[in-house]
C-alpha cells in the first residue's frame, strides 16, 4: 500500500494559477518523480491561505495512514504586514523592534497551534520556511528579507521544539527563474521545491 504525502498550506504548493498552460505545478512534479507504488500525493493546500486556515484543510481529503504531511505556511501572514515596508521612519529603533516582536509572537502563537493541530492526527510532519521574494528594487528586497526573518525565526523555533524536519526554502528558490512573479514559484521553482521534498523524504 503506497504511503500518502499530503501538501498543506498556501500557493507555494498550490501554484498552478501562476503558471503558463502546460507547465507543471508542484504536485505534478512530485507525482512525476515519486514512484506511484510507494507514494500517493495529495494537494490539500489552498492558494491564499494563512497559517490559521491550515487546520480547515485537514478536512479536504481522506486521511489514509501512513501519511506524511508537508506544510508551507506563513508567507500570506507576512504579506498582511507588507505596508510596514513603506511606513515612514517616524519611530525610534526600539519602537520598531518592539512592534516586530509583537508581530512575531502573534504569528508564533498561531503557527504553533497549527502545528499541534496537525500533529494531533498522529502522523509525521515536515515544515518549510518562507522563501525570500524577488522584488526588482534592491532596498525593497532587503527590507522584505529582513522582515521575513522574524516569521522564519518563529517557524524554525517551533519546528525544532517539536523535533520536526525542516526544508529551508530560502536555500531552494535561489534564482530568478524559480519565480513566476515576485512571490510565487514558477514551474522551475516548483520542480526545485518538489526535489527538496523528495530529498528530505529520502
Amino acid at each position: 500500500m503506497p504511503r500518502q504525502l499530503v501538501l498543506l498550506g498556501d500557493s507555494v504548493f498550490d501554484n498552478k494559477a501562476y503558471l503558463q498552460p502546460g507547465e507543471r505545478d508542484v504536485i505534478a512534479h512530485l507525482r512525476a518523480k515519486l514512484l506511484p507504488a510507494e507514494w500517493s500525493v495529495e494537494l490539500w493546500a489552498i492558494d491564499g491561505s494563512v497559517a490559521s486556515d491550515v487546520p480547515d484543510q485537514l478536512a479536504r481529503g481522506r486521511l489514509e495512514p501512513p501519511t506524511l504531511f508537508v506544510l508551507s505556511a506563513g508567507g500570506n501572514d507576512a504579506l498582511g504586514y507588507l505596508d510596514l515596508l513603506s511606513d515612514p521612519a517616524s519611530h525610534s529603533f526600539a519602537d520598531v523592534l518592539l512592534r516586530l516582536h509583537g508581530i512575531r509572537e502573534g504569528f508564533r502563537e498561531c503557527y504553533a497551534a497549527t502545528l499541534d493541530r496537525i500533529l494531533d492526527l498522529g502522523q509525521p510532519l515536515m515544515v518549510c520556511t518562507i522563501f525570500n521574494p524577488r522584488f526588482p528594487e534592491e532596498q525593497a528586497q532587503q527590507a522584505a528579507e529582513a522582515a521575513l526573518s522574524i516569521f522564519n525565526d518563529a517557524i524554525l523555533q517551533e519546528a525544532f521544539r517539536r523535533d520536526l524536519a525542516v526544508i529551508d526554502l530560502r536555500d531552494v528558490c535561489t534564482d530568478d527563474a524559480h519565480y513566476a512573479n515576485e512571490i510565487e514559484p514558477s514551474e522551475l521553482g516548483g520542480e526545485a521545491i518538489a526535489e527538496a521534498i523528495i530529498a528530505a523524504v529520502n
